[in-house]
C-alpha cells in the first residue's frame, strides 16, 4: 500500500484485523507503556489510544510488533526496496540478472524527494511542547520522550536535502531543566550523522537547525533507522518504501516533512548542553542522566487529526526487535559486499543487540595447511570492529564454516561449535581502551570500555560437559552452579563489592580449580549474582552476561597468563555480577500493572486479550 499518511494505515491496518481501537481513557504517565508491552509480550495488534488523558491527540503503538504486520504494511514497495539496497551494495548484479532489476531504475525515480512550493506547510496549525501526548515509559525515566522521532538536520556545508541525515534520536520533552515548549533534549550516540552535521556547524560559529518529524507514513519511521549503503540517502528510502516520494518544504530556514503528523523545528547552539535522562532503555537498564544537546525549540506544527507514534524500549525482546528483523530482511548481503569474506553477521537481540556479534566468515588464506587457525578470520574481525554502529560491539564470536554447516542464528548450536573449537592459549583477543555504546554502564565511563574477539576454527578440539564438573560443584565459598548449555556453567557468587576484592575471589577459584586440574570439557564459566536465573533460559544468559561485563576487567582466565603480549588461560571465567557502578534495570510498577487491568477486563477495549 502507498499510504500517504498514518490515517491511511491504520485504517487499513484496522480493516484486516492488525489493529484494536483503546477507547478507554488511558494515562501517558506509565499507563499507555504498559499496555503497550503486554500487548506486545501476547504477540497482539496494533494499539489507537483515541482517549490520551491531557492531550486532544490520538496516540498509536506497536505498528512493527511484528515481522508480519510489518512486511503487510510494506507488501507492495518491499521487493523493490530490496532490489535497490542490493544494486547499491553490490550494482554488478544488475548486469547478472537484468530483467529482475528492469524495474529498480524507476522505483528509485518515484522515490527522490520531491519539494513543495509554498511558505507554510498545508493542512498544519501551530502548537506547543505541552500540546503533544507526554508519555512517559518507565517509573525513572527523567520526564516525558518522543520514542519513534526522524530526526532531519543538514550538512552545514553542502545544505540541501541530498546532504541530509535522517536519524532516530530519542527527544525529551520534560523534566529536568528543560523549560517546557522552549527547550527540548536531542540523545545521539557516537557513530551518528547528525554528530558530523553539529561539529560543522560548531566550527562555523553557526547553530544546526533541526527538525523533528513525528509519523506520516510508516517507511519514513523505519528510514530513521536504515543502515543504508553508500549514496543511499534516507530521504530517497522514505519515499521507496512509501511507493511516493518524500514530501517537504522550508519555513524560516526549516525543512518541514508535509506528511508528517506532527514535526519539531529549533536550532542546536555550539557547546549548548542541558542534563538529559535517565531513559528505560533497549538494554533493559536505564540509560543515566548526562549532558546532551539542548535545542531551542522554534516552532511546532501538529496536522489536522494528527497521531502521534510510540513505542517502548527495555529488556529484549521488545518492538525494536522486530525493526531489527526488518533491517536484516531489507539489507539482506549489504554486510557481505562492504567487508570482502564475510557471510553473516547476527547482532544478538537478547544480548541488548550492541554487546554481542556472532560472525561467519571465511579462512581462505593458508589453504594447504592441515592444521588450521584463524588467519582471514582476525582480518575480518577487525573489519566487522570497524564498521559502523557493529563497532559499537563488546564481544565479538567468529568462525568459518569447515564440514558442517553453521548459523548464527541458532544460538546455542553457534556457541557449541565456538567452544568445541576454541584453543584458549591462542583464539583470544582483546581491544582495551576503546569505545562501547552510550548506553552501557559496563565500562569505565560513557562511551568508554574494550572488546574481545573469540575466534575458532578447524577440527573439534574437545567435548563439552553436559553436567556441571565436580570441581565446580565443590567450590564451598561459590554458591550452587548450573549448567547454561554444554561447555557453559554458571557458578553463584556473593555480590560484587569492588574490582581489588573480585580479584582477590576469583584469583582463590582459579588456583582451586587449576590444582585439581582444570576441566577441558567447560571452557567457560560465568561469575554471576543468581545461577538459577542465569541457567534458566538462554536469554537470561545472554543478557545477564553481556550487558554485564567489561572484557578488560570481567574476563579472567584458570592458569592465565601473557605470552608475547597475548592473554592465554585453561578454562574462560567471565565475572557478570552486578556491578556498583552500573545502571538500574527497569522494573515495572506494580500499581500500574494493577491499573490497567481495566483495559483487559471483559467488554473493554483490549477484553479479548489475557491482561
Amino acid at each position: 500500500m502507498s499510504y500517504r499518511n498514518m490515517e491511511e494505515c491504520i485504517i487499513d491496518l484496522e480493516k484486516h484485523g492488525h489493529l484494536i481501537r483503546i477507547h478507554e481513557e488511558v494515562d501517558p504517565h506509565l499507563e499507555m507503556a504498559a499496555i503497550h508491552m503486554k500487548v506486545y509480550e501476547a504477540g497482539g495488534p496494533a494499539l489507537l489510544f483515541e482517549n490520551v488523558r491531557g492531550s486532544k491527540y490520538r496516540a498509536v503503538s506497536n505498528l512493527f510488533g511484528t515481522i508480519e504486520r510489518s512486511k503487510f504494511i510494506f507488501r507492495d514497495t518491499w521487493q523493490s526496496s530490496q532490489d535497490v539496497i542490493a544494486l547499491r551494495s553490490n550494482p554488478m548484479k544488475a548486469l547478472k540478472q537484468p530483467f529482475r532489476y528492469i524495474g529498480t531504475a524507476l522505483a528509485a525515480r518515484k522515490a527522490l524527494p520531491l519539494k513543495k512550493q509554498g511558505s507554510a506547510p498545508a493542512g498544519f496549525e501551530e502548537i506547543q511542547i505541552s500540546d503533544l501526548p507526554q508519555i512517559k515509559h518507565w517509573q525513572g525515566d527523567g520526564g516525558a520522550f518522543v520514542t519513534l522521532p526522524q530526526v532531519y538536520s543538514e550538512d552545514p556545508d553542502k545544505p540541501g536535502i541530498m546532504n541530509s541525515n535522517l536519524g532516530m534520536y530519542r527527544i525529551q520533552l520534560s523534566g529536568n531543566e528543560y523549560e517546557m515548549n522552549k527547550e527540548v533534549g536531542v540523545h545521539y550516540q557516537i557513530h551518528r550523522g547528525i554528530g558530523i552535521h553539529q561539529s560543522q556547524a560548531n566550527k562555523r560559529g553557526e547553530p544546526l537547525k533541526v527538525s523533528c518529524f513525528i509519523g506520516g507514513p510508516p517507511a519514513h519511521t523505519l528510514s530513521a533507522v536504515m543502515p543504508l549503503p553508500e549514496g543511499l540517502s534516507e530521504m530517497t528510502f522514505a519515499g521507496l518504501l512509501a511507493g511516493r516520494h518524500f514530501r517537504y518544504t522550508y519555513v524560516d530556514g526549516f525543512c518541514i516533512s508535509s506528511d508528517a503528523d506532527f514535526v519539531i523545528t529549533g536550532e542546536i547552539h555550539p557547546g549548548e548542553t542541558k542534563p538529559e535522562g535517565p531513559f528505560g532503555d533497549h538494554l533493559g537498564y536505564y540509560s543515566l542522566t548526562h549532558p546532551f544537546p539542548v535545542m531551542r525549540v522554534h516552532k511546532v506544527y501538529a496536522k489536522r487529526g494528527a497521531i502521534f507514534p510510540f513505542t517502548v524500549v527495555g529488556r529484549p525482546p521488545q518492538e525494536d526487535t522486530a525493526f531489527g528483523e526488518l533491517i536484516h530482511e531489507l539489507t539482506g548481503g549489504a554486510i557481505q559486499s562492504e567487508i570482502p569474506g564475510v557471510k553473516e553477521v547476527h547482532a544478538v537481540d537478547a544480548s541488548g543487540v550492541h554487546p554481542l556479534l556472532f560472525a561467519i566468515g571465511s579462512e581462505r588464506y593458508t589453504p594447504y595447511q592441515q592444521l588450521k587457525q584463524p588467519a582471514e578470520l582476525l582480518t575480518i574481525a577487525n573489519r566487522i570492529l570497524g564498521t559502523g554502529q557493529l563497532s559499537l560491539a563488546k564481544y565479538l564470536f567468529i568462525t568459518a564454516e569447515e564440514d558442517q554447516p553453521v548459523s548464527t542464528h541458532d544460538i546455542e548450536g553457534f556457541l557449541t561449535y565456538i567452544m568445541e573449537r576454541i584453543n584458549l592459549h591462542r583464539d583470544i583477543h582483546f581491544q582495551t581502551n576503546t569505545t562501547i555504546d552510550t548506553l552501557d554502564y559496563s565500562g569505565t565511563g560513557i562511551n568508554s570500555g574494550s572488546k574481545v574477539v573469540f575466534a575458532a576454527v578447524g577440527e573439534q578440539k574437545r567435548s563439552l560437559c553436559t553436567e556441571v564438573p565436580e570441581i565446580l560443584q565443590a567450590q564451598q565459598s561459590w554458591g550452587p552452579a548450573a549448567m547454561i548449555m554444554p561447555g557453559i556453567v554458571a557458578l553463584q557468587g556473593k555480590p560484587f563489592a569492588d574490582y581489588q576484592s573480585a580479584a582477590q575471589e576469583i584469583a582463590s577459584l582459579c588456583a582451586a580449580i587449576a590444582e585439581q586440574g582444570p576441566p577441558d570439557s567447560c571452557p567457560m564459566i560465568i561469575l554471576c549474582d543468581d545461577s538459577g536465573f542465569m541457567s534458566e533460559h538462554l536469554n537470561n544468559f545472554l543478557w545477564a552476561t553481556f550487558t554485564r561485563s567489561n572484557p578488560s576487567h570481567d574476563i579472567h582466565g584458570v592458569n592465565s597468563r601473557v605470552e608475547h603480549k597475548h592473554w592465554a588461560c585453561d578454562n574462560i571465567i567471565i565475572d557478570a555480577r552486578v556491578k556498583p557502578h552500573q545502571a538500574p534495570p527497569l522494573i515495572p510498577d506494580p500499581e500500574v500493572q494493577k491499573n490497567i487491568q481495566r483495559v483487559f477486563a471483559p467488554g473493554a477495549s483490549l477484553g479479548g486479550m489475557r491482561g
